[in-house]
């Protein structure tokens, strides 16, 4: 596994727990980023490494800052 790999698949479980955690689908955390539900998939799944704009939509949209989703 590639460092790349390694830093996506762990953003990917870090948005995929917080968004358990609120009780959101993935769908529901896509409206609220503006973004598409099987993008949230690929980026969960660690398939995506995302832009810092993304991550900023996504973390917004779970409710905390970009920080503490990268620090998960």
């Amino acid at each position: 596994m590639t460092a790349q790999q390694f830093y996506a698949v762990g953003f990917g479980h870090a948005v995929h727990a917080r968004r358990y955690h609120l009780g959101y689908s993935q769908e529901g955390l896509a409206e609220r980023a503006g973004l598409h539900r099987s993008y949230i998939g690929v980026v969960e799944r660690g398939e995506k490494n995302v832009t810092l704009y993304v991550a900023t939509q996504i973390a917004k949209a779970l409710g905390i800052s970009i920080c503490e989703l990268v620090e998960r």
